[in-house]
């Protein structure tokens, strides 16, 4: 979406487990190796009438991502407009909730995600 900032993410291919694929996704579009942590959130929503289920996982290699060279990846100078660290307090980020979580201590928390749903009951 045009003006706003998200974080890395993909679809996991046909019989693909979550961790590889998300392994894999941020190999592809960024280049590195992904060190995966604790699982913070799921969000569920429709878009275009089909549902989604994403997982947001804590990649505790951020130094890593320092310096990122899209033109080395398969194909993320296409996917991707700029990588950057961004506050998601003052920044246009989406999802919108990841604006006001706490996302330090969420990242530090292994016993439970928060989960958000955007369907209608």
């Amino acid at each position: 979406m045009a003006g706003a900032w998200c974080v890395p993410g993909g679809g996991l291919d046909e019989g693909e487990a979550l961790i590889p694929g998300l392994k894999r996704e941020i190999l592809e579009e960024i280049g590195i190796k992904a060190v995966v942590g604790n699982l913070m959130y799921i969000q569920q929503f429709a878009y275009n009438g089909v549902e989604f289920l994403e997982f947001f996982f804590h990649v505790t290699n951020a130094k890593d991502y320092l310096q990122v060279d899209l033109s080395k990846t398969t194909h993320g100078a296409t996917e991707i407009a700029e990588i950057n660290f961004v506050d998601p307090v003052t920044t246009n980020i989406l999802p919108k909730f990841l604006t006001t979580e706490p996302l330090v201590k969420k990242a530090a928390n292994p016993l439970a995600a928060t989960i958000f749903s955007f369907l209608e009951s």
